[in-house]
């Protein structure tokens, strides 16, 4: 073997494992085998997403999607002055961010009782489609009115599910769809940070500065988000904002769930193998 074809093997071999690498972390950030980078890796995009998400919601139909307080307050303003078409469109929204949840809980709890590496994975998938159809077919909604209720509801149901997901992962320690939790952990923390501690006698109040680093991350992933969907919505609409957003969490979700696809196929096989 000459020393050009050695270094050919060589490239060959470190390109190689480089891509099995690379497919080994991008499965790792949905698998049931949790870790920290992993839990931070996976909360960054989705905070992202759901940045992304709620600006692109907000240009469309001039509401945000990703968060209920401002909705439950409009619908008790609505309810109040009587306007009920607007009170039953917050009623909606309501109602399918508490079924995305719910959505996300069942397909966990499913995925969990079977040992199912895709567990979490299997919520972004389903995130993933509903993006995907909602950038190829949302556009074909003529009616303004029937436009506005199908995009509350559906993006509603997408950040439900997404935040339930998220909970379950880290064990409620990160929320990705709206930032006042965030900003107020972050207070918090800050709090804590500045207090001085003069009586050594007692135990010391001290900040978490790797959580401080979290929630920082996670709320700039969220402001870069929102600034990523208004500009890609204002140049060239929901297929622009949503498609790349489905993709990425297909993309993520795809390993485990293969994975999981390939195992069960094993196994169905071996029955049939052992009786030969």
């Amino acid at each position: 073997m000459t020393k050009a074809q050695r270094q050919h093997g060589r490239k060959y071999v470190l390109g190689k494992g480089l891509a099995a690498r690379s497919v080994s972390l991008v499965g790792s950030v949905a698998s049931s085998r949790r870790t920290g980078a992993a839990d931070l890796q996976l909360g960054m995009v989705l905070t992202f997403v759901a940045g992304a998400i709620n600006a692109g919601g907000f240009l469309a139909v001039g509401q945000y999607t990703s968060h209920m307080s401002g909705i439950v307050s409009s619908m008790a303003d609505h309810l109040a002055l009587g306007v009920l078409d607007l009170f039953l469109l917050g009623f909606g929204a309501l109602g399918s961010f508490t079924l995305g949840a719910a959505c996300s809980a069942i397909l966990i709890n499913w995925g969990r009782r079977r040992g199912l590496d895709s567990q979490y994975a299997l919520p972004l998938l389903l995130e993933g489609l509903m993006l995907l159809a909602f950038g190829l077919y949302g556009w074909a909604l003529t009616s303004p009115w029937t436009f506005t209720s199908a995009m509350i509801a559906w993006l509603c149901f997408i950040m439900g599910l997404q935040n339930a997901t998220v909970t379950k992962i880290s064990g409620a320690r990160m929320r990705t769809t709206h930032v006042t939790g965030i900003v107020t952990d972050i207070g918090i923390e800050l709090g804590k940070f500045c207090y001085v501690n003069q009586d050594h006698s007692k135990p010391r109040v001290l900040a978490d500065r790797g959580k401080l680093k979290l929630l920082g991350l996670l709320l700039c992933s969220f402001f870069v988000g929102g600034i990523a969907g208004t500009i890609f919505f204002e140049w060239g609409g929901s297929r622009l904002l949503y498609l790349p957003l489905a993709v990425t969490l297909l993309f993520l979700s795809i390993s485990s769930v293969t994975k999981d696809l390939l195992i069960r196929g094993r196994d169905e096989e071996a029955p049939s193998l052992h009786g030969e």
